[in-house]
């Protein structure tokens, strides 16, 4: 049975799994650096304090997080939310995405979040096609601001308004 929870530091090692491969195998973020498990839990914690950071876990087994911080740094920006999103390897095409991000959605919502921002790699058609779905807008195409795998990336922005 498929679970969507609050992820807690003892989650960190399976997070940074996931989360390292999209960083060494797909262009689904432009960071290059892979994160050590320290630096995960540390974020586990601190985004379960006023923020959210969520797993899915299938079989006990974590196999997809979602979590979001602000947009911007500054006050204006207090209510505009960025996400992030992965699911393993083999572990799409179940729905676990989609638990996921309407679960990060409805917690955000009851935080006062407005505006969840996706910034998704212009060639990543199926994370373009599953926002979309899920009611994301394409409000922004920025041009070869990332660079990845020896090549310039471009990066769409999506858009989902909560409140």
């Amino acid at each position: 049975m498929d679970l969507i929870r609050a992820a807690t530091p003892d989650d960190a090692a399976a997070v940074a799994l996931i989360w390292n491969h999209h960083i060494r195998e797909t262009s689904a973020t432009f960071n290059a650096t892979e994160k050590p498990v320290a630096e995960v839990r540390a974020t586990i914690a601190a985004r379960q304090v006023n923020r959210c950071f969520l797993v899915a876990e299938a079989a006990g087994t974590v196999c997809g997080f979602a979590t979001y911080d602000q947009f911007r740094g500054g006050i204006g920006y207090a209510h505009s939310m960025e996400h992030t999103i992965h699911l393993a390897p083999g572990a799409g095409g179940r729905g676990l995405g989609w638990a996921l991000l309407t679960t990060l959605e409805m917690q955000a919502r009851a935080a006062g979040v407005h505006v969840m921002v996706a910034a998704v790699t212009a060639e990543n058609h199926g994370g373009r096609a599953f926002h979309a779905a899920l009611g994301y807008a394409e409000v922004g195409m920025m041009p070869q601001v990332g660079r990845k795998f020896g090549r310039w990336m471009d990066l769409v922005l999506m858009q989902k308004i909560l409140t």
